[in-house]
């Protein structure tokens, strides 16, 4: 098995995606394509009223990864490297927590007109992070609509990921957990991580680092 072409980074909020695919697009020199959730209309008042705007919100999601996932489509995946910091698949998982009844069930109608149509990752790499960790990144980055977040949504979305991760067989899923890591400011861990990836991946695989922060 060659080295993965197309590969997105999963986790919950606070879990590095961006950063780790910001990194290792530069690293093997792959095209960056970039989540657009914070130009969701809807996301500020998701946060300070989260009943009245969740659908709303999760469906502005749904249509723009549908519509930025189907750009993928003309790029030639065997000829470009991609990178990208979601999958098409966190949007189900929010959409899990977020809504619940006659919403949810609005929402699972669309899902499988879309999802067909979305190309799968050669590699899927999931940051698998413990709340107190996500919850002093969140802090540390400081955007104002996020301090209204608090431990129990966050408790919530990992035990979501966590449960679709562990069932997941969509694609090759690589598993970090970046508790003691921190693949920003040390080199040694970010280049532990690339090591890793450029190793075929089939199935499932952990990867669990002693790191630079233990």
């Amino acid at each position: 098995m060659s080295e993965p072409k197309y590969i997105a980074i999963e986790g919950v909020i606070g879990a590095g995606k961006t950063t780790l695919a910001r990194l290792l697009a530069e690293e093997i020199g792959a095209e960056l394509l970039l989540d657009e959730a914070m130009n969701n209309p809807f996301l500020v008042d998701f946060y300070k009223n989260p009943k009245r705007y969740a659908l709303s919100a999760q469906l502005y999601f749904l249509l723009t990864r549908y519509q930025q996932q189907q750009g993928l489509l003309v790029h030639d995946l065997f000829a470009q490297k991609i990178v990208a910091d979601y999958s098409f698949a966190r949007d189900h998982i929010f959409a899990s927590v977020n809504l619940a009844g006659p919403e949810l069930s609005v929402y699972e109608k669309i899902l499988p007109l879309l999802i067909a149509h979305i190309p799968k990752p050669d590699l899927t790499i999931y940051l698998q992070t413990g709340t107190p960790v996500l919850r002093d990144r969140i802090h540390r980055r400081n955007l104002s609509f996020e301090k209204t977040i608090d431990d129990d949504y966050l408790n919530q979305l990992n035990e979501a990921f966590n449960y679709f991760f562990f069932h997941y067989e969509e694609s090759p899923l690589l598993v970090v957990k970046t508790d003691d890591i921190d693949f920003v400011h040390n080199s040694d861990d970010f280049r532990n991580i690339v090591e890793i990836i450029k190793k075929p991946v089939s199935g499932k695989k952990y990867y669990v680092p002693t790191g630079s922060n233990s």
